[in-house]
């Protein structure tokens, strides 16, 4: 049974940093990926970042390209995302997820509970 475990969330003024980690239990597979997405109050969840675990190619959303970084440690089963320069709209539960990928199609088969990241203005 896989499980994705977030930490990291809090709260954080208006241009300040954060990392999320998300730590994976189970077998890791090479032609998966990891990444994030998040939901605020009363929208739909949206992807954020996505970090292929063979290659390390990474994708983001237009929206933190530029402030968040995702990375990964191999040896630890562990990705993260370091989130810099926060805005409020950044406010969301940050959800962690693993799936198979191909080029750009991703399958998200694994969810954590989510983190809260709350951004004061």
């Amino acid at each position: 049974q896989v499980q994705l475990v977030e930490s990291g969330g809090g709260l954080m003024q208006a241009g300040g940093s954060l990392r999320l980690s998300c730590v994976a239990s189970g077998r890791t597979f090479s032609s998966y990926a990891m990444g994030w997405f998040r939901q605020a109050p009363g929208k739909a969840r949206e992807f954020v970042a996505r970090i292929d675990w063979s290659t390390g190619n990474t994708y983001y959303a237009n929206s933190v390209k530029g402030r968040f970084t995702i990375s990964k440690d191999n040896a630890k089963n562990t990705v993260y995302l370091q989130m810099n320069s926060l805005k409020p709209e950044d406010t969301a539960v940050y959800y962690c997820a693993r799936g198979p990928a191909y080029y750009s199609t991703w399958t998200q088969e694994y969810w954590g509970q989510g983190t809260q990241v709350t951004v004061s203005s």
